[in-house]
């Protein structure tokens, strides 16, 4: 809601410099009534591959904060934060080169060139680059076939790929691609590499694809090296648990990056119990291989060429998006570093591909892993990866000795650990959210069976046949009732429906009453035609005809494209907002005051012309005008109760006659609303337009900032309370939901409070909403992001955190506590974007960030 702000006692927040000035608004505080529920869906959420906590942006103390500027601490910090990253980087550079079948020294030589080179010329100052999990497959099929020199010189034309397609400025084609796809992607590649490196794990050696490695596996598990595996479990024993050990000596310890810490544990074990176990071997860099000349088919290297180029890149630019949402989470706009120019990072990417393999290293890439330990250690600048890159260049020159004790085992269950987290939960229940399960389904198995390109270029025809099947998938239905023939149209109108609505059309009789309900977002001009010819011809031989568009709104019955909301045009073709007055379509109970009907204000008053030169039946009186009709005075209509009149006269007019039936029954029967909807008092927010609800859905309550008082809280105001109880225990609600809006001045306030202010009833009743304000600064709390994108500013930021905190405080009411006991309840947390008219719902569970994400509701569920 927009509202004053006064200050409320309670913890400030330093993000409250940062907000902007809301218009006012007086509202009241508590409403109830009955409305509609909404409909759930979701839109892929981003996730990176590690989990983190985020921060509130501003809070002291935090990394890149006021506290750590100067050239001085911009030094400090980025040498800290390239430590910490060089820690990480090392095993896994290692590990992966294990993966793919190189020289380990391949593993740190990109590892150092992707830190020098990509983070120089890169576009993403904070995101390290290096070699990746998501080229491991492709690297490991290319060595096999062609050899390892000459997939080095495959690296290298795969980078000048890379600047060819950064100098087109292409980057961001490469975001088009279907999440879907990209998510099934990296998931086949996981499974791919979790299969290679358990043969490792279990002491033997990996097959060269992974339906071999699958048929190996009984003869593997026949043939264990108990070594081997007891190395690899204490690795990923030391991997799982590292984040979880209790306690001060576990917040000290934890500084030590687990990746690190398990190789470490895992090798000092191996070594001090004497085990012989394969380990790492770094020969003589005077015989490091360097690459050759390519040799095999040119239809083969074209396609190793272009591999490489893809997934390298998509990956990178994903990553480097991932990166920019993190620092905009974890810092004030004050001290973020510029967003990512993902063409400057492509030409970064490709610069570092071509040196890598021009000095014998393996692909380069972004790394998410890395780019988000070197944010969350405090990194200010892209000094931190070149650091990183030269730290990991002195430890191949330096550390030869430490090296060669690590058992392979132990870098297997390193990689084997990060394939497995490549399958992401996440992932898995947004794309079925969206219903595009088959894509990432189909993707998995297409890259497990036949590799990268295949599976992507699979994933991409599965994608293009579920989007068409969905365009052409049109319902439609015809029934008698009560002598009226009603046809529904669900889907989307194109030629491809044509024969089915012409079949269903032609079994209506002429002179028969007639309805069709046009449900979808698209008509073409093969069905526009269609329907026209028919309503033509049924009119013509006696028949009626109502024309009515989704949920039952009357369309005008002489042109059925006209006035839908769906097609945008005319009968003639014209756009609707170029159409004269008079073909406005009317008057939906949403239209505001403001506007409310002025294309009625010319011909009401015609016609009060006509009335007035007509002459009156001496037993009959002219009716007097309500206030606000059009025969009053704009002004007198646009004013208090002249307003009021006008929006009942047009819900009389021109709503009431359809749901009169409607609120008959509900009368009888009584309400039995499915869902209690607890929102904002703010007058932008209409219940029932942004649910698409009707008389009896919703039990709605409202008041000034969606809050919910604890039970036996201080000011506790017991409205909502026995509104909760009555719709729980009473109306037995299968659902309550929870909905915040943008630019609430409720929230406003409590970011701009005071505690020397005066107490008002207003203020006190804000308290409530402290609680919310302490989460946000809490890092002990999960944050709270809109998928896609990060909160505007730290308002939108405390709208977001607040619907989450309402729900929590909806658990502590004992009837509804009781009900999710019974598993007979469900909570829902939703987000309405006023300006961009679009509303989010808070899905399940936390993202790779522990952020809770509101996800964007499509078109279509």
């Amino acid at each position: 809601m927009t509202a004053p702000t006064p200050a409320v006692p309670g913890p400030a927040t330093q993000a409250a410099a940062a907000q902007h000035p809301t218009t006012t608004n007086t509202t009241s505080t508590h409403t109830t009534s009955t409305t509609h529920a909404p409909t759930t869906a979701a839109a892929a959420a981003p996730a990176s591959d590690t989990k983190n906590t985020a921060g509130v942006e501003g809070v002291k103390g935090a990394p890149g904060t006021k506290d750590s500027q100067g050239p001085r601490g911009k030094l400090a910090a980025d040498l800290s934060a390239s430590i910490a990253v060089f820690l990480i980087a090392l095993p896994l550079s290692l590990g992966i080169a294990l993966a793919t079948g190189a020289p380990l020294q391949a593993g740190l030589v990109a590892a150092a060139v992707g830190g020098i080179v990509a983070g120089r010329f890169g576009g993403a100052p904070l995101q390290v680059s290096g070699p990746a999990a998501g080229l491991t497959v492709v690297t490991a099929e290319l060595i096999q076939r062609y050899g390892w020199r000459t997939t080095c010189a495959i690296t290298v034309l795969a980078g000048c790929c890379q600047l060819g397609l950064a100098f087109l400025r292409t980057a961001r084609s490469a975001l088009m691609v279907s999440p879907a796809i990209v998510h099934g992607m990296l998931a086949g590649i996981g499974v791919t590499i979790a299969l290679a490196q358990l043969h490792i794990v279990l002491g033997g050696t990996p097959q060269s694809s992974a339906v071999a490695n699958v048929r190996g596996l009984p003869g593997q598990l026949a043939d264990l090296h108990p070594a081997a595996l007891g190395v690899s479990a204490l690795t990923v024993c030391v991997l799982l648990g590292w984040s979880r050990i209790p306690g001060r000596a576990g917040a000290a310890l934890r500084k030590v990056p687990a990746a690190l810490a398990a190789v470490a544990a895992a090798t000092a074990f191996a070594v001090l119990a004497g085990l012989t176990l394969p380990r790492v071997d770094l020969p003589s860099w005077r015989s490091h291989a360097l690459p050759e000349l390519p040799e095999g088919p040119v239809l083969g290297l074209i396609a190793a060429v272009l591999t490489i180029t893809l997934v390298g890149s998509v990956e990178s630019l994903l990553s480097s998006v991932a990166t920019d949402k993190l620092i905009a989470s974890e810092r004030g706009t004050e001290n973020r570093p510029p967003r990512a120019d993902l063409d400057r990072e492509l030409r970064g990417q490709g610069a570092a591909n071509i040196v890598s393999g021009a000095l014998g290293g393996l692909p380069v890439t972004g790394v998410a892993v890395r780019s988000v330990a070197n944010v969350k250690a405090g990194a200010v600048s892209r000094k931190s990866a070149m650091f990183h890159g030269l730290w990991v260049l002195v430890a191949a020159g330096l550390l030869v000795p430490v090296l060669d004790l690590i058992p392979l085992a132990a870098l297997a269950a390193l990689v084997m650990a990060v394939g497995i987290q490549m399958v992401s939960i996440t992932h898995l229940r947004t794309v079925t959210r969206h219903r595009e399960f088959l894509v990432y389904a189909t993707t998995i198995v297409a890259v497990v069976l036949g590799g990268v390109l295949e599976g992507v270029a699979v994933g991409i025809a599965v994608a293009v046949a579920v989007a068409l099947h969905r365009l052409a998938r049109t319902r439609i239905t015809l029934e008698v009732l009560d002598g009226v023939h009603h046809v529904q149209a669900r889907g989307q109108l194109t030629f491809l429906a044509v024969p089915r609505l012409s079949r269903v059309l032609n079994q209506i009789p002429h002179k028969s009453r007639t309805v069709i309900e046009v449900d979808g977002s698209f008509m073409d001009h093969a069905a526009y035609e269609t329907l026209q010819d028919w309503q033509d011809s049924h009119r013509a031989h006696g028949g009626s005809l109502e024309l009515t568009g989704r949920g039952g709104a009357a369309i005008s019955g002489d042109h059925p494209a006209s006035g839908t909301g769906q097609t945008g045009r005319t009968t003639d073709g014209r756009d609707r907002a170029a159409a004269p007055r008079g073909t406005h379509q009317c008057c939906r109970p949403w239209t505001p005051w403001q506007n409310h009907c002025d294309h009625r204000a010319v011909s009401a008053a015609t016609a009060g012309a006509r009335d007035a030169d007509r002459p009156q039946d001496s037993g009959n009186t002219k009716a007097r005008p309500l206030p606000g009709s059009a025969t009053m005075p704009a002004s007198a209509r646009r004013r208090g109760a002249g307003q009021l009149a006008s929006g009942i006269s047009a819900f009389q007019r021109d709503t009431a006659p359809h749901v009169r039936d409607e609120l008959a029954r509900l009368a009888r029967e009584g309400q039995r609303p499915s869902q209690l909807f607890l929102t904002c008092a703010d007058s932008r927010l209409v219940t029932s337009m942004i649910t698409a609800s009707g008389p009896g859905d919703l039990f709605t309550v409202r008041n000034v900032g969606n809050l919910v008082p604890l039970p036996g809280a201080e000011a506790t105001d017991d409205s909502v309370a026995a509104a909760i109880e009555y719709a729980v225990d009473v109306l037995k609600v299968d659902s309550i939901t929870v909905c915040g809006h943008s630019g609430c001045g409720a929230m406003q306030a409590l970011l701009n409070s005071h505690p020397e202010a005066p107490m008002t009833p207003l203020r006190r009743w804000l308290r409530h909403g402290l609680p919310s304000l302490e989460r946000m600064g809490s890092r002990h709390h999960a944050w709270a992001r809109i998928s896609g994108r990060l909160p505007a500013d730290a308002v939108e930021q405390l709208c977001l955190t607040n619907v989450v905190q309402q729900l929590e405080h909806l658990r502590a009411h004992e009837s509804v506590a009781r009900r999710l006991a019974e598993g007979t309840l469900e909570l829902h947390g939703m987000y309405f974007h006023v300006g961009e008219a679009q509303a989010y719902l808070l899905s399940e569970g936390e993202d790779f960030f522990d952020c809770r994400v509101f996800d964007s509701v499509g078109q279509s569920v």
